[in-house]
């Protein structure tokens, strides 16, 4: 209990529920995927749970627009802060400005148990605080990289068996960042999450992918810890990267069914049923067929419409069912709507509310 207080200065209980019990899960992307393998009549067959079970249940915005760089980590950070963040996205720093999870804890007066991250371990090491003066890491969200979790359980043991598992970057495979921040460790299975190093790593060899490992840990903390702040970060469909069309394809089915999943465990735990809005997007999209300048499916470079507009849904129990909205919204524009539903105030956020949703 020792080690989790001195570093997230919590004890690893249930934070007491806000007064209006209100919690909000994200989900995000990395490595969005365009129309036509997705929302186009040509590439629903690959989108069934988004489709059938969740767009009739969700507010839909058909344009969300990413006018920031075009990097998942930079572009995750931007998301979380409100801001167009400028940094390089492969340098080892956090946010220039306070993310969703400094605003939430500071101006609620929330606990380090209450804000989570789930996410890739490329550089999001960082992603749960900001350099701000005026918050910083100690207001933070305690961050979770389960590739790097696993990796370290397996330290004495043979890897060759969880390689599917450990992929760290699809964009630079040779990267790998320094860890710091408010990065969970391993020590902090057993205490928080409640699973031994060998349960930990007997589950992940069930499992076929990253993201399910993500998903896994996104599970124990609701069972856990039920925090009302929960943001989890997928990357399978990145694998785009590779140049091959099946493997992205495989990424869009996989990232579609987990989504499913993840709200099914927040409609039956009873922590989070009927309070919770899920909101659903990626960071940003992939290049046209089309442009000369760029690699079609494979990359993001472009900067075309492709790359930039993408899509976010709302589900929750104040959000109006099969609508969807038609005008354009910026990826900055979610931490200020968070804010608003929850009743805090990112002050330095640059995007506005979105009214659809409140």
């Amino acid at each position: 209990m020792g080690a989790a207080s001195a570093l997230f200065g919590f004890s690893p209980l249930r934070a007491m529920t806000l007064p209006k019990g209100q919690k909000v899960v994200v989900v995000t992307f990395g490595g969005g995927a365009r129309d036509e393998e997705t929302f186009a009549p040509e590439g629903q067959e690959n989108i069934p749970c988004l489709m059938r079970e969740l767009i009739p249940r969700a507010t839909f915005f058909t344009q969300m627009v990413n006018r920031g760089i075009l990097g998942h980590y930079v572009a995750t950070a931007s998301l979380a802060t409100g801001v167009y963040e400028t940094f390089d996205n492969f340098a080892t720093v956090p946010p220039d400005h306070p993310t969703v999870f400094e605003y939430y804890r500071k101006d609620l007066h929330r606990p380090a148990s209450d804000a989570w991250v789930v996410a890739p371990s490329n550089g999001f090491n960082r992603i749960g605080a900001s350099s701000s003066r005026l918050y910083g890491p100690h207001m933070g969200a305690g961050v979770i990289l389960p590739k790097h979790l696993l990796a370290a359980a397996l330290s004495s043991n043979n890897a060759s068996s969880y390689a599917h598992l450990l992929q760290d970057n699809y964009e630079t495979p040779y990267y790998t960042p320094q860890l710091s921040g408010n990065e969970f460790q391993l020590r902090q299975l057993t205490e928080i999450l409640k699973l031994s190093v060998n349960d930990f790593t007997a589950h992940a060899r069930s499992l076929a992918s990253p993201d399910e490992l993500s998903v896994y840990i996104v599970r124990q903390l609701m069972k856990q810890l039920a925090p009302s702040l929960l943001w989890v970060t997928l990357h399978d469909m990145d694998i785009a990267h590779s140049g091959a069309y099946s493997l992205y394809l495989e990424g869009i089915h996989r990232t579609d069914r987990l989504c499913g999943d993840i709200w099914k465990a927040v409609e039956n735990d009873p922590e989070y049923a009927g309070k919770t809005t899920m909101f659903i997007l990626p960071d940003f999209g992939r290049d046209s067929d089309a442009d000369a300048g760029g690699n079609g499916f494979q990359h993001h470079r472009t900067g075309d419409p492709l790359s930039r507009t993408t899509w976010m849904m709302a589900l929750g129990p104040h959000v109006r069912e099969n609508v969807s909205v038609n005008r354009p919204v910026q990826s900055i524009d979610l931490v200020p709507t968070l804010g608003a539903l929850m009743g805090f105030s990112p002050a330095l956020a640059h995007g506005r509310p979105m009214t659809e949703v409140l």
